[in-house]
């Protein structure tokens, strides 16, 4: 049987994990300063993005994002391990994403991966530490470049 603080722990990190989700669908970039640690590591390269620090991250988003109209980041089923003030999570992500080709025609493509993170409790509650993508699927996926 979990106990409350278990409970609370794994509605916190799930809530976290919506946080994210809604900040990059809004372009919300600094919204992501109260979802990972200031020294995080951000692995997106298997969705052929880049990895980096968080401030990295935030500055190379925008540019990268902005050929997508539209995206929505479906997280879902997070296979959890809470070990005190730290924790490990595998959560599956549903992607479809809008792009526009060269002329400008929009089309949209699917991207199924898992997160892997890493969380730490903090003063201001629980955050990522380090998050990796991990590639499973693409329907439809255009060549991108990770610019």
């Amino acid at each position: 049987m979990m106990t409350l603080q278990e409970i609370s722990d794994r509605l916190e990190i799930e809530q976290l994990l919506s946080n994210y989700s809604f900040a990059i669908d809004d372009r919300d970039w600094d919204g992501l300063d109260g979802i990972f640690t200031p020294d995080a590591f951000i692995d997106y390269t298997a969705a052929g993005g880049i990895s980096g620090s968080l401030s990295e991250i935030k500055a190379w988003l925008p540019g990268a994002m902005e050929r997508f109209p539209m995206f929505q980041h479906m997280v879902a089923t997070t296979q959890l391990v809470l070990e005190g003030d730290t924790a490990t999570s595998r959560t599956i992500l549903f992607n479809p994403m809008v792009y526009k080709d060269d002329n400008g025609v929009e089309d949209t493509f699917f991207i199924g991966l898992w997160y892997r993170d890493n969380f730490v409790r903090t003063d201001a509650g629980w955050r990522i530490t380090r998050r990796v993508e991990e590639k499973g699927w693409t329907k439809h996926a255009p060549r991108l470049s990770a610019s």
